[in-house]
């Protein structure tokens, strides 16, 4: 167990943005500082379910990874789908899974308990589908490549639609793209926003669901260059640096015009980590190891974040 100064004190501080009759944070002991996943997984998207449940995607292939923080086992829940499987997302409350499906413009909804896929929305003209968030009644993916967000509308019930309700949204506004990654990690808020961050320029936006129109979101001259996968909790949202190996904390205010990014969070255990989870009162990062020349012997994990 290597060492983690104010690590008790962290998980106060976490546990207590959780939402009511969540549990508490167990002693770190109780946890896997590393969980390994199968050998040339190439994993990516990584998101929480019920518990100390979570869900990873491959990017070899498109499986998805399910298993348990507490007990580090898992098994394969969905084989490949022929097309990558980007950024994950578990819907609480339906137990589906949402999978972003990179440059194949495919968006897939799985049963989060048989694996089984429910349905498959094409976006044709998309460059590269990246990662999900649900807001307004749908769900909404970034496209890193082309500027819009894919949209499903849900149904009555969050009932998934035909195959043709498909749609995209513009993104204007203050969201201008360049050459390389846009937008990328995106997240809804409790009032219903959605925030995303743009890679190469390393830039928050706050995003209207209805309008697809981005406003900046003011760092104070700081940036989050390399953001990649994005989790909020409460009003702090933790933005991952993908190459840079951290996570930058940005503290936002309530009206999502402004934001205070905090001390990074670095881990000896980072390999290009790309996402990350909340699950137990404690933070999880999947490493994507990009860089790394991909094959069938190479080793892919989760990692418990150390908090200091």
């Amino acid at each position: 167990m290597r060492a983690r100064p104010l690590l008790a004190a962290l998980a106060l501080a976490l546990a207590a943005t959780l939402p009511p009759g969540a549990a508490a944070a167990a002693p770190p002991g109780a946890f896997p500082e590393r969980i390994p996943l199968p050998p040339g997984f190439q994993p990516e998207g990584i998101d929480a379910g019920p518990g100390t449940t979570f869900y990873v995607g491959s990017l070899a292939d498109g499986s998805i990874y399910r298993g348990d923080l507490r007990t580090g086992e898992g098994a394969v829940l969905a084989e490949g789908a022929g097309a990558p499987a980007v950024g994950v997302l578990h819907e609480a409350g339906r137990d589906r899974l949402w999978v972003a499906g990179g440059a194949s413009g495919e968006v897939r909804a799985y049963d989060a308990t048989t694996g089984e896929l429910l349905a498959l929305y094409s976006f044709p003209g998309a460059g590269f589908l990246n990662d999900v968030a649900i807001a307004d009644g749908a769900v909404h993916v970034t496209d890193s490549v082309v500027p819009q967000l894919a949209v499903i509308p849900l149904g009555a019930g969050g009932a998934l639609p035909d195959e043709d309700a498909a749609t995209t949204l513009p993104l204007t506004g203050d969201l201008v793209y360049g050459a390389g990654f846009n937008a990328n990690g995106i997240v809804a808020t409790p009032e219903g926003a959605l925030v995303l961050v743009q890679s190469g320029t390393g830039l928050l936006f706050a995003v209207d669901p209805a309008t697809g129109v981005a406003t900046t979101i003011d760092l104070g001259g700081a940036t989050v260059v390399n953001g990649d996968g994005l989790e909020l909790r409460g009003r702090t949202l933790f933005v991952v640096q993908n190459r840079l190996n951290q996570v930058a904390p940005v503290r936002l205010a309530a009206d999502l015009r402004t934001g205070t990014v905090g001390p990074v969070l670095t881990d000896p255990d980072f390999r290009v980590p790309t996402t990350i989870a909340f699950a137990a009162g404690r933070l999880w990062a999947v490493n994507a190891r990009f860089g790394t020349p991909p094959g069938p012997d190479v080793d892919y994990d989760v990692v418990q974040v150390a908090l200091r």
